[in-house]
């Protein structure tokens, strides 16, 4: 029953992040209206996320409607095992963004502990290109150059990564009534 208690309680103390949540949405949607794109990484189960929103944005959320510019940088098997065999690990974003990215198209960046090389190393290269950035970590705020960062009130893995699909969903819904 505490994990339960435990989650409720993340849930509610989400809404402190509400301002950040309404401005990630206000950068999702005025480069969408400026026929941008929206690309997104993560590792492990923040990849999974990645995959889960783009979808939501191509296909759709709760609507029918156009589809909507969005590219996980984590599904290409082929491309990040390449650009980990052949430059680093490290790279593997990094290099997508570089081929991918144009000015004004936003980065979704998730990493739950905030500390991924990978996802760091491709907000730099998001910044780099004028990309606008969003940045999904855990409880601990993380000193970078994003423009809207949403920090969750947890530090248990599995719990920040529960709040940033729900995040995600939220973003979702919200520029979908837009379009």
């Amino acid at each position: 029953m505490q994990n339960i208690e435990e989650r409720i309680e993340n849930f509610k103390q989400l809404k402190n992040q509400h301002e950040n949540i309404t401005r990630a949405t206000k950068i999702i949607i005025d480069a969408l209206k400026a026929n941008k794109k929206i690309l997104f990484c993560g590792n492990g189960g923040s990849a999974s996320d990645c995959n889960h929103l783009a979808c939501e944005f191509i296909s759709k959320f709760k609507k029918e409607r156009k589809s909507l510019p969005a590219i996980s940088l984590c599904s290409n098997n082929s491309i990040i095992t390449a650009i980990g065999n052949d430059l680093s690990f490290d790279y593997i974003f990094k290099r997508q963004i570089e081929g991918l990215g144009e000015k004004n198209d936003v980065l979704v960046a998730i990493t739950t502990s905030g500390k991924s090389k990978n996802v760091l190393e491709a907000v730099k290269q998001a910044r780099k290109q004028d990309m606008k950035v969003i940045f999904l970590t855990g409880k601990n705020k993380i000193e970078l150059n994003a423009d809207c960062q949403i920090n969750v009130p947890s530090e248990k893995t599995e719990q920040i990564q529960e709040m940033h699909i729900a995040i995600g969903h939220i973003i979702c819904e919200k520029t979908e009534s837009e379009f």
